[in-house]
């Protein structure tokens, strides 16, 4: 397997990206090879850790293969949203969460429609949607509405205001920067056998240390090919944009994996990935200052400097 070769200049502080090349050589070469949910079968470590800055504008996207950061960052604003359903995803032509409502479709209904057809349904049918492209209670329910319940009588409960964790940590970092409680969590345990998939980025924790805000994200399990790089993408956007809401500066992103893995059909493309050295210093700018974290848009994101060796490929798992 060819594999590019860390530069020796010691003078020159090193790319972020040779952690995430790393770790990827390292679970190719030394995983533990098993079979997994999917029937497809995997290469993995456990407990893994990536750190980048964030300061500067910089961010955490890999320069030896395109992310498609236009993706993650709507659908970073689609879980602000609260929504579960893919149809506004699909409106603005983001289709990475169509496989598992199309799998579920085709299983129960025997119809093996196309996922193109499957998608441009789900856009103009309001009630197909309604039917079949709702996920389930996945991340933004969760983050902006975890559910309560209240006794409504004879022993019996009722639905109770929902909590916006997304609101109160924005609130804790105005009003007691130095808490050790700016969790966002979205494994609900009650609620995990009515999702499309349980949640694989499931707590993210904040630090402020003087004016910086940092954030820890740990994640259960990672597809280090295909999800992780849209995973540091948004845990860094949605920093960003707490540390504007909060009057902070950004500071670091730390990423721990739990179950870190690489499908064995995603061969070709991580052979190729590790040929490639990593070049050049993407960056962010929050064009706008929105009243609320729950306010920003798209056109608010610039990304500049970056210029990605060619997409890489893979199926998706699901």
């Amino acid at each position: 397997m060819a594999s590019a070769a860390r530069p020796s200049d010691s003078s020159s502080p090193e790319h972020w990206e040779w952690q995430y090349l790393d770790l990827m050589r390292r679970i190719w070469t030394d995983g533990d090879e098993r079979l997994d949910r999917t029937g497809i079968g995997t290469r993995a470590l456990f407990g893994t850790t990536l750190r980048c800055t964030l300061s500067d504008g910089r961010m955490p996207l890999l320069t030896t293969k395109r992310v498609f950061w236009k993706a993650a960052a709507r659908e970073m604003l689609w879980f602000l949203t609260g929504d579960t359903n893919i149809r506004s995803l699909l409106a603005q032509g983001v289709t990475i969460w169509s496989d598992w409502p199309l799998a579920k479709y085709r299983r129960e209904t025997g119809d093996e429609i196309t996922q193109s057809e499957f998608e441009k349904r789900i856009v103009e049918d309001v009630e197909f949607a309604a039917r079949w492209g709702d996920l389930g209670p996945v991340y933004g329910q969760q983050w902006v509405d975890w559910p309560t319940y209240e006794p409504a009588g004879d022993g019996q409960f009722k639905r109770g205001p929902g909590i916006n964790q997304v609101a109160q940590v924005v609130e804790s970092l105005r009003r007691n920067p130095g808490s050790r409680r700016h969790i966002i969590e979205g494994w609900n345990v009650a609620e995990l056998d009515r999702m499309a998939l349980p949640p694989c980025h499931k707590t993210y924790q904040f630090h402020v240390a003087g004016d910086r805000l940092s954030c820890a994200l740990y994640q259960r399990s990672c597809d280090v090919a295909l999800g992780l790089p849209f995973n540091l993408f948004g845990a860094a956007l949605l920093t960003r944009m707490l540390a504007q809401q909060a009057g902070l500066e950004p500071g670091e992103l730390v990423w721990m994996g739990g179950d870190t893995h690489l499908y064995l059909n995603h061969s070709e493309l991580i052979e190729a990935q590790l040929a490639r050295e990593p070049s050049g210093e993407p960056r962010l700018e929050l064009t706008r200052h929105p009243p609320s974290i729950f306010d920003y848009r798209f056109e608010d994101f610039e990304v500049t400097g970056y210029a990605p060796q060619g997409a890489l490929k893979a199926p998706v798992a699901v």
